[in-house]
């Protein structure tokens, strides 16, 4: 083996610093628009005008409308690090920028052809400053420019070919391009944005504040499919506001390609969000599907900090759990309120109906946060208000039949399969006409096809309904509310069960002894590197609950919180609930359809059953025409 003799201490030439620096900075061409545009917002532009050619490898030019550079800083400008947006340590800890660091100029100068053009007034005097990837003391000389400022950046990596030949094709650096000007479009809807590439106009977004306005660019971002499926929430606690739009469960993605995140306007990706996000969907959504969504989180600057990764991607929170569990409480909620006539809403993709086709769920301190609840859904006239005199719901009989705090849920159980064949007794002479003003949004039964599935007129057209899909959800939320207020039934351990842990893990344990108390676990700490489990839930008392109490100690090292022991009592239920579900090829009679209707209207996440397929479709009058070819 070769020894390396050791060279002396030399300073790095400024040069190769800022070459060194540009490999953080700048990986391909969407890192370099990404600096320019958010140095652009940073500078108070409320419009964007993007040039692009040959991916970005070619040329990146970005003009903006901001408030210009004075003739004496742009020297400074390509400088590392200056910069005009923090001075002192207190500024840093409460960043309110898209960048702060001041190195993001000099870098790309450094290993591109760089021309910098700006004016701080209205005329069109302005100044100009060139760097070409090389040590040199830049000039400034005068050139025409209206307020605001012009940078190009030619020739990517011209000379430093070992990095040029990392780059793809023009294809799918633009793509990379596309994605990050997309993000910041999100960010921003205040500001207007054109992009043209090689020559030909590709977006022109417009400026808008109203949330018509913002409801358009959405669409316009993230395509016209994803807003007529959206959910708009919009939700405070104390310094915390979370708002923006989500995906119902039924448009769910294979990838997670449509997850647009942003804290205090910065796109990041943060495993704290993901996680909370994902609890919020699990009761929801089919395995391997992924939620959409385009959220905004607001919250004071100085309880994150957003200089922890170079490309500021991650940000850390100072109060991990309470954001983890303002995210999550929010979504779940949230999603929990959607009814079938929102759904029904939708589908109309034109710019003036947008807004009027979005669910609106709005909470100043909604009552699952400690406070009122003040949670509203703007919804169609036919709303469960209309339902009552119609309703052969099964709700009554669960008050009667289905105790909510007394007996096992297994005991439950047992009723519960009495409760579909109790409605038989209805009279099907009693039901509504299918013509009445007030139709329910799952309208009336008129057959059942092939045992399996109930079929419905409403208002719009033809409702398919997957009876034991919708069953089950029933059963499972009625079983879950049952459980809830019956409180969690435990079961002392005849001989305490032994688990080896790190330290960490057992102080963990000690910290946490309410929070697993109070889900049904009574852990005692026997050592520095063992707990004992004195206590489980009844309903766990058959699993592997030593695994379960470590997966909810990592859960709760890394995210501050955990809902794993009420996953497992849930997925327990789930079971449950299936089994106890009307199933396939059972005749039902019309008045036992039209009861199983009104109870997915007022059963919560009634959209999708327990393994997040949906329970409901509907086929629209105009949609049958077209199949038919009527009026063609």
């Amino acid at each position: 083996m070769e020894i390396v003799s050791l060279k002396r201490i030399k300073l790095l030439s400024p040069r190769l610093a800022n070459q060194i620096a540009a490999g953080e900075v700048v990986e391909r061409p969407s890192s370099v628009i990404k600096e320019l545009l958010e140095n652009s917002l940073d500078a108070g532009a409320t419009r964007l005008d993007i040039d692009l050619e040959d991916g970005g490898i070619k040329l990146m030019r970005v003009r903006d409308n901001g408030g210009g550079i004075e003739r004496e800083d742009l020297p400074l400008a390509l400088s590392r690090h200056a910069t005009s947006k923090i001075y002192e340590l207190d500024d840093l800890e409460a960043v309110a920028t898209l960048g702060f660091r001041g190195e993001a100029l000099a870098s790309i100068s450094s290993v591109a052809r760089l021309t910098l053009l700006s004016s701080t007034n209205e005329e069109s005097a302005g100044w100009q400053v060139v760097a070409e990837g090389r040590d040199m003391a830049a000039e400034v000389s005068p050139a025409p420019h209206p307020r605001g400022t012009t940078v190009e950046v030619r020739d990517l990596f011209f000379n430093t070919p070992a990095r040029r030949k990392f780059l793809r094709t023009e294809k799918t650096e633009y793509t990379h391009l596309e994605d990050v000007i997309k993000r910041l479009a999100l960010s921003r809807f205040d500001v207007a944005f054109n992009v043209r590439h090689n020559g030909r106009a590709i977006y022109a977004w417009r400026a808008g504040n109203t949330q018509l306005e913002q409801e358009r660019r959405v669409a316009q971002v993230c395509g016209p499919a994803f807003m007529e499926n959206a959910l708009f929430i919009d939700i405070e606690r104390g310094a915390l506001r979370l708002w923006g739009w989500v995906a119902l469960p039924a448009f769910s993605r294979s990838q997670a390609d449509l997850q647009h995140f942003y804290v205090n306007g910065r796109a990041i990706r943060d495993k704290i969000v993901s996680h909370a996000v994902r609890q919020a969907f699990q009761d929801v959504l089919h395995h391997g599907r992924h939620p959409a969504f385009v959220l905004y989180l607001e919250v004071d600057p100085a309880s994150v900090d957003v200089n922890v990764h170079p490309t500021k991607h991650e940000v850390r929170f100072r109060d991990n759990r309470s954001v983890h569990d303002f995210i999550y409480s929010s979504l779940h909620h949230a999603l929990a309120k959607v009814r079938p006539e929102d759904s029904l809403q939708r589908g109309r993709s034109d710019d003036e109906n947008i807004l009027s086709s979005t669910v609106v769920l709005q909470g100043l301190a909604a009552g699952e946060f400690g406070g009122q609840e003040n949670l509203s859904l703007r919804t169609s006239p036919a709303n469960s208000a209309t339902m009552g005199s119609h309703s052969y719901s099964l709700n009554n009989q669960y008050q009667n039949n289905y105790p909510r705090a007394s007996g096992g849920v297994s005991e439950q159980l047992k009723t519960y399969g009495e409760l579909m064949q109790s409605s038989a007794s209805m009279p099907a002479s009693s039901l509504p006409n299918s013509g009445d003003e007030n139709i329910p949004p799952l309208g009336y039964a008129i057959a059942q096809l092939k045992g399996i599935y109930i079929l419905a007129e409403n208002a719009q057209g033809l409702i398919l309904v997957d009876m034991h899909a919708a069953h089950e959800r029933i059963t499972y939320e009625r079983m879950k509310e049952a459980f809830a207020n019956g409180g969690v039934q435990t079961q002392p351990l005849l001989v305490p069960e032994s688990i080896a842990v790190s330290q960490k893990e057992a102080d963990c344990a000690e910290h946490h002894q309410e929070t697993f108390k109070n889900l049904g676990f009574e852990l005692q700490r026997a050592g520095p590197e063992s707990i004992l489990i004195r206590q489980v839930p009844v309903i766990l008392n058959r699993g592997k609950v030593d695994q379960l109490v470590r997966d909810v100690l990592a859960d709760l090292i890394e995210h501050g919180s955990s809902e794993r022991i009420q996953h497992h009592i849930n997925e327990i239920l789930s079971t449950m609930a299936c089994h106890g579900s009307v199933r396939a090829n059972r005749k039902l009679t019309i008045p036992e359809m039209n009861a199983l209707l009104r109870d997915m209207e007022a059963t919560e996440r009634g959209g999708q059953c327990n393994h997040g397929r949906p329970t409901w479709l509907l086929q629209s009058l105009d949609e049958l025409d077209k199949m038919f070819m009527r009026g063609q």
